[in-house]
């Protein structure tokens, strides 16, 4: 796991290195801007293996004249050639071109130093421009635009307004659309505008400066996190920078990781600039946990030679109706892949003997007409699962609200289990046993009261968990994980070809498998982290299901069959 903080947290941390600890700005600074040069020289001069150079190449190719259209002026004419020499200077000359957008703030004030390393790391053409107003430039970016003065660079005024096209084309200079030509050259751009702090869409200047780094022309190195994305939520504010590579500061932010932010940041690189770690330490040590997961926290360990069947779970499945009889199946085949020792598989009679057909090992019975012999059967297990397929007809809500209430074992409650809590929230605030829900935003807008999309999913995950006291598995890009005593995980884990029905059902189940076996609830520290776990699991069986079938051809059922190879992955030897 590694630690995530929020731009509230970072400036705060960043405040007290440079005041309580002496340690100068403009170090952290110098420090930031070689990790973003160093990012952007590996993009110019990237690797090779037996196939050859791997990277970015490209040339570029200006449009003729529309055919029918007038002949231009000698004057136009001589514009054309003047802008056609840019192209086909880049074409001819192999220096590769580099692009730096700076904003007034500390983020710029990166990017102004990092352009001038590039200058000095080896051939390139860097031009760094500034984006904004000068008079709100903070002393270390001034600072560090002296430097790169004296060092042969210049900072240049960047001040191209795309609101309004229709306006911009008719009063465009020359000037402008010479440099917009030379920025269509480039090998790679670097985005150094706002860095952690922006709360509103971008607009004006800055609007254009992004657009320019969008579109795929050329690799864009984001300094902190990209330029348009919430650093807390992973929200685009209007428009925002696609980068291939952030290179963030000191921790993680949860934007990175969360939300469509998660798309935009690209490859994740965090570097330290020098704040010490005892600092970081007492700053973070009383505070809930937020951290982002790409593995495991811990090896499972390896079973009790001892131990049978019992000892390793007794997992009680409701689930299942007319028309959703694959859901259980697959809740009860991942919880047996993860290791339950037992699974009941409760269903509704009409449906029985189809499931009954499905399952080999699992256990299927039809639902009894006495509430009394499921609740028996129920309790006599480790932890249930209630949800999977179960449909939102009233008997079937009754039920599952019913076994909620009177249960004393961990439930998870998935799907239509979630859908049958909404507006019955009091049922699971009574609870004193663990609660693990594992909606969808859909679902958990319903049980919420939250408005669709859910901007911040962070906070609205932390919020519900801390109200009522349960574990919530918030789901989507970047699952989020809380907890009540407000600790939070985004997991990293899992691809696009996971979109599937019945995903959901094979998360629901091994999420319960792991809650069921008792050995695994001694040795983590918390059951939170348990559920945290099997959400990162679930995720890593994805990608190897996208590595052997591809995103598009993937099925549930294949991530259950790929469980077996991530557990042995991570299980103690």
């Amino acid at each position: 796991m590694l630690p995530l903080a929020t731009a509230a947290q970072m400036r705060e941390l960043d405040r007290r290195a440079i005041e309580e600890r002496g340690i100068p700005s403009l170090e952290l600074m110098e420090n930031a801007a070689h990790a973003a040069a160093q990012a952007v020289w590996e993009l110019l001069n990237p690797a090779e293996d037996e196939y050859g150079v791997i990277g970015h190449s490209h040339c570029v190719v200006i449009a003729a004249n529309k055919k029918g259209a007038p002949p231009p002026t000698d004057e136009e004419q001589a514009r054309m050639d003047e802008l056609r020499a840019i192209v086909e200077s880049k074409n001819d000359d192999p220096i590769p071109r580099v692009a730096i957008f700076c904003g007034p703030g500390n983020n710029g004030g990166d990017g102004v130093a990092a352009a001038r390393l590039l200058m000095g790391m080896g051939p390139c053409q860097v031009r760094t421009f500034f984006v904004g107003d000068r008079d709100k430039m903070t002393p270390d970016e001034r600072a560090m635009e002296e430097k790169l003065i004296a060092a042969g660079g210049c900072l240049e005024d960047f001040a191209v307004d795309m609101t309004d096209r229709a306006a911009l084309e008719a009063t465009m200079t020359f000037e402008q659309q010479k440099l917009l030509m030379w920025i269509s050259t480039c090998d790679v751009m670097v985005d150094a505008l706002f860095g952690v702090g922006l709360t509103r869409p971008v607009a004006g200047v800055f609007r254009t400066a992004v657009l320019q780094m969008q579109g795929g022309r050329c690799p864009v190195v984001a300094c902190d996190v990209p330029s348009g994305v919430n650093a807390d939520t992973g929200e685009v504010l209007g428009e925002a920078v696609q980068a291939k590579v952030t290179v963030t500061f000191t921790r993680g932010k949860p934007g990175l990781y969360s939300g469509e932010g998660a798309s935009r940041a690209g490859e994740v690189r965090i570097v330290d600039i020098g704040i010490p770690h005892d600092l970081e330490y007492q700053m973070f040590r009383a505070l809930p946990q937020l951290s982002v997961v790409r593995q495991p926290d811990s090896q499972l360990p390896l079973r009790p030679r001892n131990a049978h069947k019992g000892d390793f779970g007794k997992v009680f499945i409701l689930a299942g109706s007319e028309g959703y009889t694959g859901a259980p199946v697959l809740a009860a085949r991942a919880a047996l892949r993860v290791g339950s020792g037992l699974v009941y598989l409760g269903v509704p009679q009409e449906i029985y003997p189809i499931i009954a057909v499905k399952c080999d090992e699992a256990m299927p019975f039809p639902l009894p007409e006495n509430y009394s012999a499921i609740l028996e059967r129920a309790t006599g297990c480790d932890v249930a699962l209630i949800g999977p397929g179960l449909g939102r007809g009233p008997k079937a809500e009754r039920l599952a609200l019913s076994l909620l209430k009177d249960l004393t074992i961990p439930v998870v409650l998935d799907a239509d289990g979630i859908n049958a809590l909404a507006g019955h929230i009091d049922i699971l605030d009574k609870r004193s046993a663990l609660t693990v829900l594992t909606p969808h935003e859909g679902e958990f807008a319903r049980l919420a009261g939250n408005a669709l999309p859910i901007a911040d999913r962070l906070s609205a995950a932390r919020n519900f968990a801390r109200e009522h006291s349960c574990v919530l598995v918030l789901k989507g890009q970047g699952t989020v994980t809380a907890a009540p005593d407000g600790s939070a995980w985004i997991n990293a884990t899992g691809n696009p070809g996971m979109a599937k029905g019945g995903s959901g059902d094979v998360l629901a189940g091994m999420i319960a498998a792991l809650l069921g076996q008792k050995h695994l609830r001694k040795e983590w520290d918390s059951t939170a982290e348990l559920v945290v776990d099997g959400v990162c699991l679930h995720g890593l069986a994805g990608d190897a299901c996208a590595q052997k079938f591809g995103e598009y051809a993937m099925l549930p059922t294949d991530l259950i069959e790929e469980i077996p190879q991530v557990l042995r992955q991570y299980t103690e030897r």
